[in-house]
């Protein structure tokens, strides 16, 4: 099986070049994929799904040309084919009503405001994949154990009934 995704999609060059960058100490477990425009983005959301590949996460910006992140956010929300990618609004521009839409509407799982530091969306980012590594293959994160979030795997196996773990 490859490697599943990590898709980022922001329209300014220099700011999905910084966000994969930041990514980077994941690239060895997931395939990093920058698109510059929610239509790139669910063009390659297709061909992830048409070739057999995973989709763990989904990061974008919400202020782009044509169609913004949020709207980008609901459509995938949307369609069945990607139930379990996580998803992350990235911005430094929205309001507050943006940010209740795209809790509601999008039903994204995480947000993080522009300018970002590298260690605390690293950290958001690791939560957001063992959410989605531990719902697509419950058993199968041993794989994965460098980058998951230690804290999240823990409560997850305390849900499933494993032994108590301190």
């Amino acid at each position: 099986m490859s490697k599943p995704a990590i898709l980022c999609v922001d329209d300014q060059r220099e700011v999905l070049a910084a966000l994969v960058k930041d990514l980077d100490p994941l690239s060895a477990y997931f395939h990093l994929i920058d698109c510059e425009s929610a239509e790139e983005a669910l063009g390659v959301l297709d061909d992830l799904h048409t070739g057999g590949e995973p989709v763990a996460l989904i990061i974008s910006d919400h202020v782009m040309p044509g169609t913004s992140g949020v709207e980008l956010l609901t459509k995938v929300r949307g369609d069945d084919r990607f139930s379990r990618v996580r998803m992350l609004l990235l911005t430094g521009l929205a309001t507050h009503d943006d940010t209740i839409r795209a809790i509601n509407e999008a039903r994204i799982d995480s947000y993080v405001a522009k300018p970002w530091q590298p260690e605390d969306l690293l950290a958001v980012v690791k939560k957001l994949i063992t959410g989605h590594l531990l719902d697509a293959d419950p058993d199968g994160y041993q794989k994965y154990m460098d980058v998951i979030d230690q804290d999240v795997m823990l409560d997850r196996l305390r849900q499933r009934g494993a032994p108590n773990v301190n």
